[in-house]
């Protein structure tokens, strides 16, 4: 069995409230979770109006497939307009 972690942090720059970054973040997880049939959660800076870092995990029998979706995953997310991804941290065990 092999489990890929992403820990991405984004910046969203034009977000007021935290009312405005939750309507955001939201949307990306779900996108997310449909697309790409990962586990994705805020896992910190839940209470920073214009930062967040989200939590994505994978599992499946092949570190190839691992990878492949991360990328996906983090490519997918980078494409959004709403914020701007300033870090990631990918691994695979």
């Amino acid at each position: 069995m092999v489990v890929g972690i992403l820990k991405v942090e984004a910046f969203i720059g034009w977000a007021t409230s935290l009312k405005d970054k939750r309507r955001v973040i939201r949307g990306i997880c779900d996108r997310i979770k449909s697309r790409h049939n990962v586990a994705i959660a805020e896992v910190d800076n839940c209470n920073l109006w214009q930062r967040c870092t989200l939590g994505i995990a994978c599992v499946s029998n092949d570190a190839r497939v691992v990878e492949s979706m991360l990328s996906r995953v983090l490519q997918d997310i980078e494409t959004n307009a709403e914020l701007e991804v300033t870090d990631f941290e990918k691994s695979v065990v």
